[in-house]
Order: C-alpha cells, then sequence, then structure tokens
C-alpha cells in the first residue's frame, strides 16, 4: 500500500453496534472480543465511541470500556472515537484519561469530538444543549492544560494524576472540528470518503493552519472510513446493507435501530418509501468495498490524493464471522 507517507497505519473504531434479538450485553462483549483479533492482525489502535439512549448502540461509557479493552489486550494502542466534550466537565475527562495512562502507559489514546445528544430530550438528560458545540475550544484548551498544568480557567485546580502525562489527543471533524484541530495543535480524525472534494478543503485548511503543540509536533491526519472486503464483490456489498438500512431508518424515524440481517434488508427494498431509500442509498455510496484487488486500487487512490497518515476503519454490519474475516482480509492485502 503506497501514500505520501512511508507507511499509512490502520486501525479500528468499534461502536459497539446491537444485533436485532440480541442481548445489548453481548454487543460489548464481542468488542473486547473484537479488539484482541484486532490486535492479533496488527491493527495499529483499537477505538470506542461513546452514545447516549441509541437503541442500536450499546457504548454509552468510552473511558470504561476502553478501560476493559486495554485490559484484555497487550500492544494496540486503544482510546476513544471520541468522547464528546459537551458532555462532560474537561476536569473529569483529564481525571478519567490520566487513570487511564497510568494503568496502560504508553497505549491510551484521547479522541475527542463535539456532539450533542441525539434529542432534545437526550440532550436534557445529559445537561447540555444544541448550542453547547460552541465551546468546544474552549473545552479542548481547558482539557488539555491540565495535562500540561497550563489550565487557566480554574485557578490552583489539578488533573490527578493527568497532569504531567503525555496522552495523544485526536480532534473528530465535524464542520469547524479541522480548524479547531488546527488551532489546538492536535491529531486530526475526519470522515467520510463520500464527499472527497470537501475532505481534501478540510485537511488542506489542517495542514495550513497547524499550529504545533506539546501534544503533536506537526499535524496527523486520520481519515475515517467504512472497508468492506470479501471473495467477491457482492458479498462485500451484502456486508454493508445493514448498517446503511439503520442509517437511513434513523434519518426518517428519529431512532437509530440494532442491526438487521443483510437478507432481512434486502427483502424491505421494494417496500421502503421513497425517502428511506434516498438515505438508504446514499448510504451506500462511496463506501470502499469490494475483492481485494478492488479495495487495494480503492486504498491506493484514496492514499495517494489525501495523504493520510493513518486509515481508521468504522466497518459494522450484523454478521459477526463475515465483519472479522473483511478485518482479516483488509489486514491481509495492508500487510498488516
Amino acid at each position: 500500500m503506497n501514500s505520501t507517507t512511508a507507511a499509512p497505519r490502520f486501525s479500528v473504531l468499534d461502536r459497539s453496534r446491537t444485533r436485532a434479538g440480541r442481548p445489548q450485553a453481548e454487543a460489548l462483549q464481542e468488542t473486547v472480543r473484537f479488539a484482541r483479533e484486532a490486535e492479533r492482525l496488527g491493527y495499529h489502535r483499537f477505538w470506542v465511541s461513546e452514545h447516549h439512549s441509541v437503541p442500536g448502540v450499546a457504548g454509552s461509557a468510552p473511558t470504561v470500556l476502553a478501560a476493559a479493552v486495554a485490559a484484555a489486550t497487550d500492544r494496540i494502542r486503544v482510546g476513544t472515537g471520541g468522547v464528546m466534550l459537551p458532555n462532560h466537565r474537561p476536569l473529569v475527562v483529564a481525571e478519567q484519561f490520566g487513570v487511564l495512562a497510568s494503568l496502560f502507559p504508553g497505549r491510551i489514546d484521547m479522541g475527542l469530538g463535539r456532539s450533542v445528544g441525539f434529542t432534545d430530550g437526550i440532550r436534557r438528560a445529559l445537561g447540555t444543549e444544541k448550542d453547547a458545540t460552541e465551546d468546544f475550544g474552549a473545552q479542548l484548551a481547558e482539557l488539555t492544560g491540565y495535562f500540561t498544568g497550563t489550565q487557566t480557567a480554574h485557578p490552583q485546580v489539578h488533573a490527578r494524576p493527568a497532569e504531567g502525562l503525555t496522552v495523544p489527543a485526536f480532534v473528530l471533524a465535524t464542520g469547524a472540528g479541522a480548524d479547531i484541530a488546527a488551532e489546538a495543535g492536535l491529531a486530526l480524525v475526519i470522515g467520510d470518503v463520500r464527499g472527497r472534494d470537501a475532505l481534501l478543503r478540510a485537511i488542506e485548511r489542517y495542514r495550513a493552519a497547524f499550529r504545533p503543540s506539546a501534544l503533536w509536533p506537526r499535524p496527523y491526519v486520520v481519515v475515517s472510513a467504512t472497508v468492506a472486503v470479501a471473495a467477491t464483490t457482492e458479498e462485500a456489498r451484502r456486508l454493508l446493507l445493514p448498517e446503511a438500512w439503520s442509517m437511513a431508518y434513523s434519518r426518517t424515524h428519529g431512532v437509530f435501530p440494532p442491526l438487521e440481517p443483510a437478507e432481512d434488508v434486502l427483502a424491505r427494498e421494494p417496500a421502503m418509501t421513497p425517502k428511506e431509500r434516498d438515505f438508504y442509498e446514499a448510504a451506500l455510496r462511496g463506501q470502499i468495498h469490494g475483492t481485494e484487488a478492488e479495495v487495494r486500487t480503492a486504498l491506493t487512490d484514496l492514499f495517494a490524493a489525501i495523504g493520510a497518515d493513518e486509515l481508521l476503519v468504522t466497518t459494522s454490519t450484523y454478521d459477526r464471522a463475515a465483519q472479522l474475516d473483511s478485518y482479516r482480509r483488509l489486514a491481509g492485502l495492508a500487510g498488516l
């Protein structure tokens, strides 16, 4: 695999997606087992996500789940993709990552996002509002300042045991996120590859405006994408169907449901409303999928166009065995 960087890294983000008819706890247990397999395959990082009151996602406490993943693995870097700062106090986040970094030195990443709850009710329960994202830059500065001992928002307050520790920080970019990451001097995580022109412009702005910090001396770009690899192109496409339908349903019904088997989604296609079908087809467009040869070509083109340092693979599907097979095939073609 070639890119403008010497050797692009490959990493995993697992959202602990629930499956129709299966208990939610199973999704979390599978995440831990998946992390062990990702480590064995040679992936660089394994990240978990934060969602609240979402039927299709069991991962609501990312630092707790990251601790379980780190305890179950030996070498792979472990982190969050991400902790949503508007939902938390920066001091508490710093303390949590300080504990993680102390227990698992040299292996913890701090991925940070600016999203708020899915609905008004969830936001109220979390104590946030839609406009809470506007304070993200200040929250980010306070949080990183707890590690360097330079935060000024709360004089004489120190985050123990975070102060003095170096935990790589990443900003999950949505909207102005790329500009905030550049100003803060942090790594950038950005997706998806469906809007290639917009993606390139955001990355170019980030690199041009990047200000080195104590955490990152130079720009570092992680591109997140869904990648499905199978023996045939059609089999790879089938892996994408459960997530595509779940996304379409959430956009039309306001609820993000558990994943359904691909055959159930295929049977549902003729009965989809025009609006559902539009969202469903949009969710399938531009995803990287196919045989090893087809995916290798697509990834080579992606890295050549963007020059990313790392690919964060976010693929979810109903069939866990097929999902693991896809990640194994990807590891093989990437030479991990």
